[in-house]
C-alpha cells in the first residue's frame, strides 16, 4: 500500500495531523523488523506511515481515549492490525508494562508548548495535544530510554524555541543526539521545526542535515 492509499480518522474537534507527523515519519531512522514504538500517537498517523517502510511491529501509544480509539479504527481500515497494535496508556508508566530495552526504535510527537507558554486551548483534546498537561520533555524522554534498547533510535519532532531542552533531557536519560535537522517555511524564514534523532548510550557525535523548506520562491509546496 502507498502512502497515497492510505486512510486516516480525524476530526477537527479531537485532532487533525499536520506536516510535522509526516517529516517524522520519513527522518526517522526505523529497522527493518523488529519492534517500534511510538509515543503520543494521537489518531496513529505516524505508525501508519511508518508501516510502508518496515515490516517491524509497532506498538502506538496514545493516553486519550477517543484518540486511542480512532488510531485503532484507522489501522483497522488500513488492514494493519497484524503490524499496528494501539494501546491506551500514559507514556510516563508505559515503561513498566512494556519492560526495558523492548524496543529497537522510538518515535514521538510530543506536546510542544510548556504550561507556562501561552493559554491552554479550551478544546481539551487539542490542550493535551499540544500543552505538557500529561508529560513533560523529561518524561518522554526518560520514556524513551527506559523501552529502547541500547544502540537504538529515538525521533523526535519539536519546535526549535525547546531545542536545549530537548538536548539536555535526552543526554539525561542516556540519549545521545546523532542527528538535527530544521524545517523552514521557505527559505527566507526561520525554521518552526525541528527534528531530532538520538542514540541509546551513543558516544557523541552530531550531523546537521541540510534544512527542509516546504514552500519554494512561488509559494508551491514542496514536501
Amino acid at each position: 500500500m502507498t502512502p497515497s492509499e492510505l486512510k486516516i480518522i480525524q476530526s477537527r474537534d479531537v485532532f487533525s495531523f499536520s506536516l510535522d507527523a509526516v517529516l517524522l515519519s520519513r527522518f526517522a531512522s526505523i529497522p527493518p523488523k523488529g519492534r517500534i514504538a511510538d509515543l503520543c500517537t494521537g489518531n496513529g498517523v505516524i505508525p501508519i506511515l511508518l508501516s510502508d517502510r518496515t515490516k517491524a511491529a509497532i506498538d502506538a501509544v496514545e493516553i486519550q481515549p477517543r484518540l486511542a480509539d480512532m488510531a485503532k479504527r484507522s489501522v483497522e481500515m488500513n488492514n494493519l492490525a497484524g503490524q499496528i497494535n494501539v494501546i491506551e496508556h500514559d507514556l510516563r508508566t508505559f515503561p513498566k508494562t512494556a519492560g526495558n530495552g523492548v524496543y529497537d526504535a522510538v518515535t514521538v510527537n510530543p506536546p510542544y508548548m510548556t504550561l507556562a507558554s501561552g493559554e491552554a486551548n479550551t478544546n481539551e483534546h487539542y490542550a493535551i495535544a499540544r500543552h505538557e498537561i500529561f508529560c513533560t520533555i523529561d518524561d518522554v524522554a526518560q520514556a524513551c530510554s527506559r523501552i529502547v534498547r541500547p544502540g537504538g533510535k529515538v525521533s523526535m519532532v519539536h519546535r526549535p524555541s525547546r531545542l536545549l531542552d530537548i538536548i539536555e533531557a535526552l543526554r539525561r536519560w542516556r540519549l545521545e543526539p546523532k542527528r538535527i535537522q530544521f524545517v523552514h517555511p521557505n527559505r527566507s524564514t526561520e525554521a518552526n521545526m525541528v527534528l531530532i534523532e538520538a542514540m541509546r548510550d551513543g558516544k557523541p557525535d552530531i550531523k546537521l542535515l541540510p534544512p527542509i523548506m516546504v514552500y519554494d520562491d512561488k509559494g508551491v509546496q514542496i514536501v
